[in-house]
This record gives structure tokens, C-alpha cells and sequence, in this order.
């Protein structure tokens, strides 16, 4: 997330989270939102880089973390079915 700062870091955060949410059918929280949706900011932004995509500003911040955080739901979710 470049050059949004901190207080916009958690606003993407919440709202990629709950873009994430929305997308995989799941009910989670605000706190839940923040989390996935921060921790998929930071696998978002390194696919990002693996891939060597350039991303800039809201927009470009909200659709990588959004991206991050659906993986990362999807991920969770392959977990919680064989537990």
C-alpha cells in the first residue's frame, strides 16, 4: 500500500476485507475485515511484486489487497474442510 498511509492502510484493510467477504460468501466481522483484509494486502502486494505488477494509490491498493485477501479466505477455507 504506497503512500496511503497509516489511517488509509486500515480503512483499504477493512474495505478489502469486506470486498473479500462478499466475494467468497462468508459473515465475518469488522475486526475480521481488518485482519484479512490486511494480512491480504501483504500477500497481494507480494504477489504484486513476484509478478512485477506496479500498483499506486487507492484504487490500485484496494484491488491488490482485495486480490490477497480472497486468496487468502480461500486458503482458510481449503484448511477448515479437512480439519
Amino acid at each position: 500500500m504506497n503512500g496511503v498511509g497509516f489511517i488509509g492502510a486500515i480503512i483499504i484493510g477493512i474495505f478489502a476485507g469486506w470486498l473479500a467477504e462478499k466475494i467468497m460468501g462468508r459473515n465475518h466481522g469488522l475486526l475480521t475485515n481488518l485482519v484479512v483484509g490486511l494480512v491480504g494486502a501483504l500477500i497481494g502486494a507480494f504477489l504484486a511484486s513476484m509478478f512485477n505488477i506496479h500498483f499506486m494509490g487507492w484504487v490500485g491498493s484496494i484491488i491488490v489487497s482485495t486480490i490477497g485477501a480472497v486468496l487468502l479466505l480461500f486458503l482458510l477455507g481449503l484448511f477448515k474442510k479437512r480439519a
